[in-house]
């Protein structure tokens, strides 16, 4: 079951030089929403986790991140605590293979655009970046 948090919006998504982070221990998650977002002409960096991405020069060009919210050292909700208290505002799509109801509101209680249980379908994916997209108004990073 997936679930959007808002409805999808007329028109295009915001042309953004900056990319769009997917972060997701899983590898053939990670290829799939690659795949797809790149279809969409979305530029596109990929993670296998947390600690990845933190350790990458992306965190400037961040546009929004679509994070997996059970991962090994640092789940997604930590990572969104994390760069929110070191000023990233970029939107925050989750995902997850476990979807639970507290995880779910505790994400949203913490920011996030969407909460999307795998599998998820693409096109809705790509509704909750453009309204990440729009939503955001095209500020990044710090």
């Amino acid at each position: 079951m997936a679930i959007a948090l808002y409805p999808s919006q007329e028109g295009s998504a915001l042309s953004t030089a900056s990319a769009i982070s997917v972060i997701d221990d899983d590898a053939s998650v990670r290829a799939a929403t690659n795949n797809l977002l790149s279809s969409h002409g979305y530029p596109v960096h990929t993670f296998a986790s947390a600690e990845d991405f933190l350790q990458s020069a992306h965190l400037d060009d961040l546009s929004c991140v679509i994070a997996d919210v059970q991962m090994a050292a640092m789940s997604g909700l930590e990572l969104l605590t994390h760069m929110r208290t070191r000023g990233y505002d970029a939107p925050f799509i989750f995902i997850t293979a476990f979807p639970d109801e507290s995880i779910r509101a505790r994400a949203l209680k913490a920011g996030a655009i969407c909460f999307l249980a795998k599998p998820f379908a693409g096109p809705v994916l790509i509704s909750c970046v453009e309204n990440a997209l729009i939503g955001h108004r095209g500020v990044t990073g710090k």
